[in-house]
């Protein structure tokens, strides 16, 4: 069987089919599950053929993103895999990676916009921004303030913002809050200098408690060889929070922001810079847990690789590198939530903002 288009999400640890060619819609249904590929369970060919590739600062984005690329492959590369349905019935598949005209996927994928908006019962206001990587966001966000001003709460809703620019993000949060000063993350790079790394090399912890005239170096040049040689040499970037100056009319209204696994980068300076912010709520899954400011560089044979070149922090210090920025309630989506087409994060928003308008 030749089929190009089949998308897996995890679910609970499980490789689940949630689109395919809508023409294979009836022979691999939605919901179905991957229990084995080329004659292996499928946790156990993961970990032997995906994980070892898969880079992320998260556990749970590595886990996600060992579903999502299970049967990636190059033109002409077989799987043999065995499915279980959601009626509980199983069959194996031979699946060849090949190209195919066909485009329709089933269920099919919402159309993607920088920036959709609607209004929702008991005057909230349901806001969607997609992604801050585009400067025409304030625009479009522009036209539609008319309306959020008129409401009497606001969803902001960032679950597919994978980042972009932090300030784009910003120039849209400081209209939900009154301070004239807001705080974004504190930001630190590994540095690198060959000679004190060299020089560290022959040094260990206690060298860094004293001057050594031997050497011709302080105390302060011992430890910095010292963590330079251990890759734990840091240059602090100049800190300062951000000025907000504007005449437009701000809003104070019960605010909740949604959140996932894919919320990254800039959507997660937006998280930051709403950090501690009384009236605004995060609802949803931890996010991506990653800073962005990617140095891109090319591979041997053509393929090129990204790698973060920065840690940031919580103005306070706290980290979320490595774990996410965790929402004050954390709700997910389940496998028949997501047959069902039930959000169950909106859904719980509305429910909390209705309570705080009460």
């Amino acid at each position: 069987m030749a089929i190009t288009w089949l998308f897996l999400t995890n679910f609970d640890g499980k490789a689940i089919i949630t689109r395919v060619n809508q023409s294979k819609k009836d022979e691999i249904p939605a919901g179905s599950e991957i229990i084995t590929v080329n004659g292996m369970s499928t946790a156990d060919y993961i970990a032997q053929y995906v994980r070892p590739y898969i880079a992320s600062s998260t556990d749970y984005v590595r886990e996600n993103q060992c579903v999502y690329q299970l049967l990636k492959g190059f033109e002409g590369q077989e799987f043999t895999i065995t499915i279980k349905k959601p009626n509980g019935s199983t069959q194996q598949l031979t699946l060849t990676h090949a190209r195919t005209e066909e485009q329709e996927i089933y269920p099919p994928f919402e159309d993607f916009n920088l920036l959709s908006y609607k209004s929702l019962e008991n005057d909230i206001a349901y806001l969607q921004l997609n992604s801050f990587e585009n400067e025409s966001l304030d625009s479009l966000f522009q036209a539609v303030l008319p309306e959020i001003y008129k409401a009497k709460a606001v969803i902001i809703d960032l679950r597919n913002n994978g980042g972009g620019s932090t300030y784009i993000g910003l120039n849209v949060l400081k209209y939900f809050v009154a301070d004239t000063l807001m705080y974004g993350s504190r930001s630190e790079s590994r540095m690198h200098i060959p000679t004190y790394k060299a020089w560290g090399a022959f040094l260990t912890p206690t060298d860094t408690l004293q001057d050594n005239p031997d050497w011709g170096m302080t105390k302060e040049d011992m430890t910095k060889s010292y963590l330079m040689a251990n890759d734990n040499y840091y240059y602090q970037f100049d800190y300062y929070p951000d000025t907000i100056q504007m005449e437009a009319k701000r809003m104070n209204v019960p605010t909740v922001v949604l959140t996932s696994n894919n919320t990254a980068s800039a959507a997660e300076d937006f998280l930051i810079y709403a950090d501690g912010y009384k009236h605004i709520t995060k609802i949803g899954s931890p996010t991506y847990g990653s800073t962005g400011q990617p140095y891109l560089f090319d591979l041997p044979g053509g393929g090129r690789a990204r790698i973060c070149t920065k840690n940031d922090t919580y103005p306070d210090g706290r980290q979320f590198i490595g774990y996410g920025i965790v929402p004050d309630i954390a709700i997910k989506q389940s496998l028949q939530d997501y047959l069902n087409n039930n959000d169950v994060v909106l859904q719980k928003a509305i429910e909390v903002l209705n309570t705080q308008l009460k």
